[in-house]
């Protein structure tokens, strides 16, 4: 499958195999699955399946990645010649999904801290030729 476009809440989606979309607030734990039933057109390479206007027995199965705020929406209200300005911002709340295997299991990997990182360089660092020059130097001034 190349991709298919998928209709949830009113708007309409673009996915892929593996791939991560932001949607608006879905109040679903993270970790739980979803099921798109509502499947508008399948591409798979020369291949088009379009609904009318869906396409019955087709759906696509996706995992809640995580609840958080999106970018902030700013919102300026302005009236000639009254002086009249107000400025109001805001963030959505959105939800991340993933679809596919791939990206699921690559999220879940425990990632390497940056200690750890540090850590590793500093044995190769131990274990470099500086340190066997030292002790050339050394037995040369003795």
């Amino acid at each position: 499958m190349d991709f298919a476009i998928v209709e949830l809440s009113g708007k309409q989606y673009k996915i892929t195999d593996s791939c991560d979309i932001e949607i608006e607030h879905m109040d679903l734990p993270v970790g739980n699955k979803i099921t798109f039933d509502k499947v508008l057109m399948i591409v798979d390479g020369d291949k088009t399946e379009i609904g009318t206007p869906y396409i019955e027995g087709k759906t696509f199965e996706a995992e809640v990645l995580q609840q958080s705020k999106g970018k902030k929406i700013k919102i300026l209200r302005f009236r000639a010649k009254s002086r009249h300005r107000r400025r109001v911002g805001f963030r959505p709340q959105i939800t991340k999904l993933a679809f596919g295997v791939k990206k699921i299991v690559e999220k879940n990997k425990p990632a390497e801290s940056k200690i750890a990182k540090a850590a590793k360089e500093v044995k190769v660092a131990k274990k470099s030729p500086v340190k066997a020059s030292v002790k050339q130097t050394a037995k040369k001034t003795k």
